[in-house]
């Protein structure tokens, strides 16, 4: 495993995994970033994802099933402009991108440091539910927990909190799975 972010500054992340996780994990640009050599311009969620602040990264033994371990991945993040919809509240569309993206976190924390590989996936399903509005300003914490990373399938969850108000925010689950091999053209 080859991580291109050793001189990136990790002491603000607390948690138990390794230093070359934290290094990898812990800056969300690096994880995301475009991949496709003919895109130049901004992906999607660019500017947000470049905001997200990752405070923890831990790997512990599953409170439930203790034989079996579980990846916690604690990340804080401002609402600004670009968050919100017409009436001023984070957009549903953010919240969701929000857990999309850290739950991936979470699972490759758990991957990298049980096995020390990266599992491509892609998104299966996402249930998201809303549950109080954050605004302009309020500050945010996403407590995302892997709950299986299996041969196939991997799930994590999400809690967003809102630390200005002390509320939440949002929930949500994401399952992902192994991409298939694409098939040949005949």
């Amino acid at each position: 495993m080859t991580v291109d972010s050793e001189d990136q500054d990790i002491s603000h992340i607390s948690g138990n995994v390794p230093d070359e996780v934290k290094r990898f994990v812990g800056i969300p640009a690096i994880v995301f970033k475009s991949r496709v050599p003919e895109v130049s311009k901004p992906i999607f969620g660019e500017s947000v994802t470049n905001r997200l602040l990752i405070t923890e990264i831990s790997v512990v033994p599953k409170a439930e099933e203790p034989k079996r371990l579980e990846g916690r991945v604690v990340c804080e993040i401002t609402v600004e402009e670009d968050m919100l919809n017409g009436a001023g509240y984070i957009h549903g569309g953010c919240s969701a991108f929000l857990i999309d993206m850290c739950t991936t976190l979470c699972m490759l924390a758990l991957s990298m440091t049980s096995s020390g590989e990266l599992f491509p996936s892609v998104s299966q399903s996402l249930n998201v539910v809303y549950h109080s509005p954050a605004g302009l300003g309020d500050r945010l914490r996403l407590v995302n927990t892997t709950m299986t990373l299996g041969a196939r399938a991997h799930s994590a969850r999400t809690e967003i909190w809102n630390l200005t108000h002390r509320r939440l925010v949002s929930s949500g689950v994401h399952i992902k799975m192994q991409p298939s091999d694409p098939k040949t053209k005949l």
